[in-house]
């Protein structure tokens, strides 16, 4: 390990009081959107796509005024424990944001409300196989998100492929987990628990969500806050193509904590959520399986599910052009979560 270090920067505070008190949070639109409440909306002044009117003279005869559909995003329920469309969409966002440089990250939560992030990073030396482990904490008013990067699949395949990889300690001694996961959270964790601490002056809900490795050490900060002090509980836990992770006394206790709190979504046949291979390694639950047409399901279709995943199946899985690794994309996974919030 070379290094770790943090950086926090502060948007101007005066987005987070534009905010509304009924549906803090997460409330930045896609293009073509309309949020109730968000400042500087553009709904209801001036030209609209798709118009040909000027402004001020109502429209000539010859000239059709037509509006793209809007479509209005929900916000994130703070308050709110168990699964829902829009903490499942906005928690992918977040995680998606991972991937960002630390000023883009910055300019993005701050639209979103979040009026503190700071950014954690830890660089590796050879021969472990990860550069580094990136994650970010923002902060508003009600809630806090911690945010951790993923990599991608071809950096890790022999190392989740391989099922000697020694085991680390679980939280708290509850069982253990694959080395790579446990060595990548050691390097954060410390510094992403004191900046919860102190970005939590309000009482603030805590989400943990992350893509690809990304969500293994989602939920396993997830854990350990929890195990390694009881009065820690995350009130959710959003994972997307994260591998099995643990074995199966820390998942049987992570399910048992955390019900109604973890969702781990996984879709089609995403070669990441296949391994480490079992019976060595488990799952946590609540699984949300996602079809080939982008449809979540609250558990994989069992008949149903194997004729679909093997739609798509090719001799190599990890070939980039590969359906496994195709499936694996952040992109695919917010497209289908977008597509489920009507």
């Amino acid at each position: 390990m070379i290094a770790a270090h943090h950086k926090d920067i502060r948007p101007v505070r005066r987005r987070d009081r534009a905010r509304s008190a009924r549906t803090p949070g997460l409330r930045v639109a896609r293009t073509g959107d309309a949020v109730a409440g968000l400042p500087g909306s553009a709904a209801g002044s001036g030209y609209h796509g798709g118009e040909c009117r000027p402004p001020r003279l109502p429209p000539r005869p010859s000239c059709e005024t037509r509006s793209p559909p809007v479509t209005t995003v929900p916000a994130i329920d703070h308050r709110a424990t168990g699964y829902s469309p829009a903490h499942a969409y906005w928690l992918a966002r977040a995680a998606d944001l991972a991937y960002k440089d630390e000023s883009t990250i910055a300019a993005e939560v701050g639209r979103w409300g979040f009026g503190r992030v700071r950014h954690h990073r830890t660089t590796f030396r050879p021969p472990f196989p990860l550069e580094d482990t990136q994650a970010y904490t923002m902060a508003g008013d009600h809630m806090i998100i911690t945010a951790f990067r993923g990599t991608e699949p071809a950096q890790i395949r022999d190392w989740l492929s391989d099922a000697t990889t020694p085991p680390w300690p679980g939280p708290a001694n509850k069982g253990f987990v694959h080395y790579g996961f446990g060595e990548a959270l050691e390097s954060v964790f410390p510094e992403v628990k004191k900046t919860l601490a102190e970005f939590r002056d309000n009482g603030q809900t805590v989400w943990f969500t992350g893509h690809s490795l990304g969500g293994a050490l989602a939920m396993l900060a997830g854990a350990r806050l929890y195990f390694e002090d009881p009065n820690l509980l995350a009130d959710g836990v959003y994972t997307f193509g994260q591998p099995r992770t643990c074995d199966l006394t820390l998942a049987g206790a992570c399910d048992k904590a955390f019900t109604r709190r973890t969702y781990r979504f996984v879709n089609n046949n995403d070669i990441v959520a296949q391994l480490p291979p079992e019976p060595v390694y488990h799952h946590v639950q609540t699984l949300r399986y996602i079809d080939s047409g982008g449809k979540v399901h609250d558990s994989m279709p069992l008949l149903g599910g194997l004729a679909d995943r093997a739609k798509g199946l090719t001799a190599d899985a990890f070939a980039p052009a590969s359906d496994a690794v195709r499936d694996h994309s952040m992109k695919k996974y917010l497209a289908a979560l977008e597509k489920n919030l009507s």
